[in-house]
């Protein structure tokens, strides 16, 4: 039994008329009949009764009716479902990442994700978080690495991957530089280059309260919006930063980090994506990254 001949037989059954059901079909009478005769002794019934004058459907053939549409139905969409699948796997899967991610997660996650889903092809946008929760939102990016904000809107799902512990980054001829790690009050007085709080809260956040834990004030020299220029200003001796781990990954000539004494802080990062969409492609890449989630958070 095939789609053909279940369509014969639902093109027969609507006209009761073999020549007006092979027009309907786009195909010759005789391809029909076929068809028509091949389904009947398949099923070991005769679903017809035909006179030179008339075509009608015998108890079998009306009692199999409503199957027969029913099995067609459920392939049409199995078809549609599969065409649908096909065309989704041929776009890239729009991951939006923070730098820091993009710079330390992404490289060895894309390498894990091209041996065991060769077939899909991913494209990275990167930028802040503050940004990347619209383009969530709007359906311009199918997943998401970012630091989670306490309010993030209940339309997104959101797992967590890892914190990532918080460094300082110095120029490597400057006098902390010879310590093996660097305490809040080793930075009293030095100039700091912190991020832009209505772009970066978070690490904006967690430089003053690293301060404010340690009871000292922060001297701010800087005000940068992007890590690459942070870490620049670094490397001329503008200040220093407080930037997360996966930042060393940017390899900026002449800035080294150095982790904090005590407990160091940690920046959250987690993935997100629209809770009622569903795509396969998304969920391989998340499963990917689950099951390589030690080796590739190791480091941060």
């Amino acid at each position: 039994m095939n789609r053909s001949q279940l369509y014969a037989f639902l093109s027969v059954a609507d006209h009761l008329h073999f020549g007006r059901a092979a027009r309907d079909l786009g195909v010759l009478p005789a391809s029909l009949s076929r068809d028509i005769k091949a389904l009947e002794q398949e099923l070991g019934l005769a679903l017809f009764t035909r006179t030179t004058r008339h075509v009608g459907l015998t108890p079998a053939g009306d009692a199999l009716l409503p199957a027969a549409r029913e099995t067609l139905g459920q392939l049409e969409f199995f078809r549609a479902k599969a065409q649908s699948l096909a065309a989704t796997l041929q776009l890239p899967l729009r991951v939006g990442v923070i730098d820091s991610a993009a710079a330390g997660l992404i490289p060895p996650l894309l390498q894990h994700l091209r041996e065991s889903h060769p077939e899909i092809a991913v494209q990275i946008i990167e930028e802040k978080t503050v940004r990347l929760i619209p383009r969530l939102l709007s359906g311009a990016l199918d997943l998401a690495i970012l630091r989670p904000p306490p309010n993030l809107d209940r339309r997104l799902v959101v797992h967590p991957i890892a914190k990532e512990t918080a460094v300082v980054a110095l120029p490597e001829t400057h006098a902390l530089a010879a310590k093996s790690e660097i305490s809040v009050q080793d930075l009293a007085d030095v100039p700091m280059i912190v991020p832009d709080r209505a772009s970066r809260p978070h690490s904006h956040d967690l430089t003053l309260r690293l301060f404010r834990s340690a009871g000292l004030p922060a001297r701010l020299n800087l005000i940068a919006g992007e890590k690459h220029t942070i870490l620049h200003l670094v490397a001329t001796g503008a200040g220093l930063a407080i930037v997360p781990r996966w930042s060393g990954r940017l390899a900026i000539p002449g800035v080294t980090l150095r982790p904090l004494a005590g407990k160091a802080p940690r920046l959250n990062l987690s993935a997100a994506w629209p809770a009622h969409v569903k795509d396969p492609r998304r969920d391989a890449f998340w499963e990917c990254l689950e099951q390589n989630l030690s080796a590739l958070t190791a480091s941060a």
